[in-house]
């Protein structure tokens, strides 16, 4: 890897610019009129909304029983379903980015490696999250058969490795759209071979 590390997702505010070419030449605000606005580029942006609104979801669900709009056991119906679906779901979808898309993209536009390579990076420090994300929401599920103030704890230490998760995903999710979306759009599905 070259120096992805110096972009971590932790500390960038986006893509640094000698990566964002394609960006300025199809701005975001112009991708639905794009007429390779289709197919795969299409099915990207409704995946990432997919986890930007479960993403939500949890955060939200989290807050209603941290103010007591849920009781413990119907917040725990609630949250397990949705946090394995949401976590699943984004372990998966980047095993596919990384083992097909990425090198299929690097390739079509070698400018762009270093940008893979961050994103690849970003995957890392992700799944990290991903693991942490569940480890804090299985101990928080624990207690809610214990006291409240067990209970209370878990659910803020949940809470903060779920915005801390959401936070890297937020700017990962944008950061990568900024660099695929537009080569889809430059190119097509066809001539990068992921029609």
């Amino acid at each position: 890897m070259s120096d992805a590390a110096d972009f971590s997702l932790l500390e960038r505010a986006g893509l640094p610019d000698d990566l964002r070419w394609l960006a300025e030449k199809y701005p975001r605000e112009n991708w639905q009129g794009h007429a390779n606005i289709h197919g795969v580029a299409n099915m990207w942006l409704q995946r990432h909304d997919m986890f930007r609104e479960l993403g939500g979801m949890l955060t939200n669900g989290i807050g209603d029983y941290r103010e007591g709009r849920l009781t413990a056991p119907d917040f725990a119906r609630w949250f397990a379903p949705r946090l394995n679906h949401f976590l699943g779901n984004l372990d998966g979808h980047h095993n596919v980015e990384d083992h097909h898309y990425f090198p299929v993209f690097a390739k079509a536009e070698s400018r762009l490696k270093r940008g893979f390579e961050i994103l690849d990076a970003d995957h890392h420090t992700i799944h990290e999250g991903l693991e942490r994300n569940a480890e804090a929401a299985n101990a928080f599920v624990k207690t809610l058969q214990e006291s409240e103030d067990r209970q209370r704890f878990a659910a803020d230490a949940y809470a903060d490795e779920n915005s801390r998760l959401i936070a890297m995903l937020t700017r990962h999710l944008a950061d990568e759209e900024d660099l695929i979306i537009p080569l889809i759009l430059d190119r097509g599905d066809v001539a990068l071979g992921i029609d």
